[in-house]
């Protein structure tokens, strides 16, 4: 019996001695999480990232993002929630840091809200009316940006891009996005 439990422990603790004697790189933090906080500010919307660093100029990622306040009628746009991974190619000397060019696919529940007007020059009515229209999108995009890490592994970033709705748009919703924006202010800590 004690055989059999001193060797999985002995197995384990090999594996574990292995493992923290890695090579230098493996000194160096590889995680990343940060807040948007432009998008917290302008847009009541809370939007999360985890970073995962696979080398020195390369990382790929997800954003969660989603809205708290359902009715912003004065954006005319709402993402209700999106799902956005991404893939990120950095040009600095420095490890995933400075400029940084970036692949993303973006998947949202979207509610669109606008005035809809109508005049009979004939009858001389008018006709306001207030609506909205919720819709799924899913885009495919690139993004460009900078990141600045200091020493101690505090980030930020920004970062703007746009991507193309590859979803039915017809026309009866001519309102509907064909383009979605991708942006912020990050600010995280890297581990």
């Amino acid at each position: 019996m004690k055989k059999l439990i001193s060797f999985p422990l002995f197995f384990l603790l090999i594996t574990i001695s292995a493992i923290g004697q890695g090579s230098d790189n493996d000194s160096i933090a590889k995680n990343e999480l940060k807040i948007d906080a432009f998008s917290l500010i302008v847009y009541k919307y809370i939007d999360f990232s985890y970073e995962r660093l696979l080398n020195e100029e390369a990382s790929f990622g997800m954003n969660i993002q989603f809205t708290f306040d359902s009715e912003q009628e004065n954006l005319g746009y709402v993402k209700q929630f999106s799902v956005t991974p991404f893939y990120r190619q950095y040009f600095s000397k420095k490890y995933a840091t400075g400029f940084f060019v970036e692949g993303f696919a973006t998947y949202a529940s979207v509610n669109d809200y606008y005035y809809f007007y109508e005049y009979d020059s004939v009858m001389d009515i008018s006709n306001e009316d207030y609506m909205n229209d919720t819709y799924n999108a899913f885009a495919l995009g690139i993004s460009i940006g900078g990141k600045f890490v200091t020493q101690r592994g505090f980030v930020v970033e920004i970062f703007a891009g746009i991507g193309r709705n590859l979803l039915d748009i017809d026309n009866e919703h001519y309102y509907r996005s064909e383009i979605i924006g991708r942006g912020g202010l990050t600010l995280g800590y890297r581990f």
